[in-house]
């Protein structure tokens, strides 16, 4: 990870780590707003009376079903984010590829929009769904163990008197349970998902998600699938314990119930 920041710093600068920004907050924009507003009305549907008692399973589903739902009507913009990272700039101050195999054959997009539009005009709406079956995969779980984990600690560690009320100590104590919960999850799928988004079109490489899980498991053992988990929970923690502290406060400024 350490030669990878120094490499990122000296090749590209401090703007190579905000490569695919724009993407990105589309995505967020998009994609967690669905799957958090709609986890609470499809946890109550699915019969979720007692935020403080409300089995785990219900919990689980809920956060499934609406990380699947988010991801599936935002995977264009995480796939334009996945190629805009990949790109690599030259000390030349040019665009090029870091690798002359096909796995790091990455296209050259100028802009977000620009990107959106050749993806399209090389292979239609559907090139634009590349990678959806891994996407939508990698944010049930994600959302399934995120949410939930979240939802589940800070209830129980009420029920059991360990904090006296909902805090700042409280929430914060659970969005790190949940952060480490949901790095460990979805590493593997994030691997995947990665490597198979950033092909070019027709690179050959890898036919599917489920053909990128073989040989990349075939070549690399468990581990493999677990390659940047340190970054990624890097990555995610923060996130998770931003997104609900966050999400804390907006709901009881606006009065909404507790999660």
């Amino acid at each position: 990870m350490l030669r990878g920041l120094r490499s990122i710093l000296r090749d590209e600068g401090i703007r190579g780590f905000y490569k695919g920004l724009p993407a990105s907050l589309m995505r967020e924009s998009s994609y967690s707003t669905i799957r958090l507003g709609a986890y609470e009305p499809i946890k109550r549907l699915l019969g979720a009376t007692d935020p403080a008692h409300t089995p785990l399973w219900k919990k689980i589903c809920a956060g499934a079903t609406s990380g699947a739902i988010g991801s599936s009507i935002a995977t264009p913009t995480d796939l334009v984010k996945v190629r805009m990272q990949a790109c690599t700039s030259s000390s030349k101050g040019g665009t090029t590829s870091s690798s002359s195999t096909a796995l790091h054959q990455k296209p050259v997009y100028e802009s977000t929009l620009g990107a959106f539009t050749s993806i399209y005009r090389e292979a239609g709406l559907k090139g634009l769904y590349r990678g959806v079956g891994p996407t939508v995969m990698r944010a049930t779980i994600l959302t399934a163990t995120q949410i939930p984990t979240y939802d589940h600690v800070k209830h129980t560690l009420l029920n059991w008197g360990w904090f006296r009320g909902e805090g700042l100590d409280l929430h914060i104590t659970a969005s790190m349970m949940a952060g480490l919960a949901s790095a460990a999850t979805t590493s593997p799928v994030d691997v995947v998902k990665t490597r198979y988004m950033r092909q070019i079109q027709h690179s050959g490489v890898y036919t599917s998600s489920l053909d990128c899980v073989m040989k990349s498991f075939s070549a690399e053992g468990v581990l493999g699938l677990y390659k940047g988990f340190i970054p990624n929970w890097m990555r995610i923690g923060p996130h998770t314990i931003v997104t609900f502290l966050i999400f804390e406060q907006l709901r009881s400024i606006v009065g909404m119930r507790p999660v």
